[in-house]
């Protein structure tokens, strides 16, 4: 069992930045893909960003792109989400998951464990 700890979630206004964390358990934090989705009230949960084991690659939504930027930090068991140029459209509970196969997925059913999601809201 991976346990995930979310954090940096809070409101905003447009165009403001915001930097949300999740920190994992286990000693073999290395050994998973990392991922970040979120959803918004009465919609279903959709693929933001996710990044493979050792960081060297990682994928987008388009609706993100050249906005969000996902990181990881292997030594402190951390998966980091930058988010810049923030939108109203963003707002959501954002989640981070854990996928203990290969490919850096886009599909939620993938991914094994997830975190409780921290609310993220975009003001204009």
């Amino acid at each position: 069992q991976v346990q995930l700890v979310e954090s940096g979630g809070g409101l905003v206004q447009a165009g403001d930045s915001l930097r949300l964390s999740c920190a994992a358990s286990g000693r073999t934090f290395s050994s998973y893909v990392m991922g970040w989705f979120r959803q918004a009230p009465g919609k279903e949960r959709e693929f933001v960003a996710a990044i493979s084991r050792s960081g060297g690659s990682t994928n987008y939504a388009d609706s993100v792109k050249g906005r969000f930027t996902i990181s990881r930090d292997n030594a402190k068991n951390t998966v980091y989400l930058q988010m810049n140029s923030l939108k109203p459209e963003d707002t959501a509970v954002y989640y981070c998951a854990v996928d203990r196969g290969l490919v850096v997925s886009s599909r939620a059913r993938e991914y094994d464990y997830w975190g409780q999601g921290t609310q993220v809201t975009v003001s204009s």
